[in-house]
């Protein structure tokens, strides 16, 4: 037996215990061919990146079982029929794999920067402030800089692009096919 894993996205637009039916008939097809249900999670609803049979948001479910491949088919091939499941992905379930929804950490992580405002705890990796955020280029009065910036490259000629000898005050000559 092999380790699944299913998402659903359902319509939004269905009422609860309908969701709840769709995901109890795929677990009767699991135990009725011999497999072993592991989990199901409930991810919620959550807007669609594009919409899909006209609707902006999908509720999530992403169930895990054991089964044989055909049992697998048999469940797609059932969850293609019914009209309350947008789409569906089932593939392999990699042992050790978090199973929680994808956003829950993202909060969790923005609560803990606002905690660490407050002094109760610091964020990971914090942010720095807007002024280091800026490249900052030493530059000693007395020389010039020893490269130029992207505002300066911009402005320059495709064929003197990147010369050194330009940027460094080495006098070149006007044309330069022609010798002085």
């Amino acid at each position: 037996m092999t380790t699944y894993e299913i998402l659903l996205l359902l319509d939004p637009e269905q009422a609860e215990a309908r969701q709840d039916d769709i995901v109890a008939r795929t677990r009767e097809l699991v135990e009725k061919s011999g497999g072993a249900w592991q989990s199901h999670d409930a991810w919620g609803r959550r807007r669609l990146a594009y919409p899909i049979a006209h609707k902006e948001e999908g509720v999530y479910h992403l169930v895990v079982f054991d089964a044989e491949a055909e049992t697998l088919g048999e469940i797609s091939r059932v969850l293609k029929i019914d009209d309350a499941v947008l789409r569906h992905l089932p593939t392999r379930h990699i042992a050790g794999s978090r199973t929680s929804a994808p956003r829950d950490e993202a909060a969790a992580v923005s609560a803990g920067s606002v905690a660490g405002e407050a002094g109760d705890a610091r964020p990971e990796n914090p942010r720095p402030p807007a002024e280091t955020t800026q490249p900052q280029t030493a530059v000693s009065e007395d020389a010039e800089p020893e490269y130029a910036g992207p505002d300066e490259q911009a402005d320059e000629q495709p064929g003197e692009a990147g010369s050194v000898a330009g940027e460094a005050g080495v006098a070149r000559p006007e044309n330069p096919g022609e010798e002085e």
